[in-house]
């Protein structure tokens, strides 16, 4: 569904993406891991068109996408939750969730399966997203994102400041949602353990490179907790 291929990206002189070869599969979790620095956002920011790259491609569909705009490629079917969530903290949840609605036509109603999936949203729906806890926000950006029904689906760090009942239910979710087969997941994590169970693929990275990349099952044999521990 998605190919990175030899993918070159700088930030001025320096040379930060270094020749990235990856494969995000439909109806796999592909997890991508490295230390604080490494270039892992930067990796998913350059896929979604917000920083440019040197040389490269990116292969969305069999349809190279490394031209298009940032608006484009999410039409054509890449959802991103960043770091951070970024939601719409003045806007409402369902205000949110319709904004995730935004390439399809006026009329189109939010997806009662967001609700199913994330029944705490449909409680607080009328709220405020900038009153919601860290975990509830995680979730309301992961639904954002899937309201435009994409093909693939890239999450930065979900983990990220989530009390651990939240951090099951979010890697429950992010299963289900793999496991109906329509869609590729990239998963960028820090969280070792919680990467590693969901983790159909992996890759890792270190200074701009991958160093290492297999099967998710092959994680603790080829001992990968020890190239990514800080």
């Amino acid at each position: 569904m998605l190919s990175i291929q030899q993918l070159h990206q700088y930030y001025g002189g320096s040379h930060i993406l270094r020749g990235l070869d990856l494969e995000a599969e439909l109806g796999k979790i592909t997890v991508i891991l490295g230390r604080n620095g490494v270039g892992k956002t930067t990796l998913l920011k350059s896929i979604m068109g917000l920083v440019p790259i040197r040389s490269g491609e990116i292969i969305l569909k069999g349809q190279a996408i490394q031209k298009m705009p940032t608006v484009q490629r999410a039409l054509n079917g890449i959802a991103y939750v960043p770091q951070g969530r970024e939601i719409f903290s003045q806007l409402t949840v369902e205000e949110n969730l319709l904004m995730g609605l935004s390439g399809k036509s006026a009329k189109t109603p939010i997806p009662p399966e967001l609700f199913e999936l994330f029944p705490v949203l449909h409680q607080m729906r009328n709220r405020r997203g900038g009153d919601l806890s860290g975990g509830q926000q995680q979730q309301l950006a992961i639904a954002r994102a899937l309201a435009s029904e994409p093909k693939v689906l890239i999450l930065d760090e979900p983990t990220e400041g989530i009390q651990p009942s939240i951090i099951k239910d979010i890697g429950r979710i992010i299963q289900l949602i793999a496991s109906k087969g329509n869609m590729a997941i990239v998963l960028v994590e820090q969280y070792y353990d919680f990467a590693e169970s969901l983790a159909d693929n992996f890759y890792v990275m270190d200074r701009g490179e991958i160093v290492a990349h297999g099967a998710g099952n092959e994680m603790q044999a080829r001992g990968i907790k020890h190239l990514v521990s800080i």
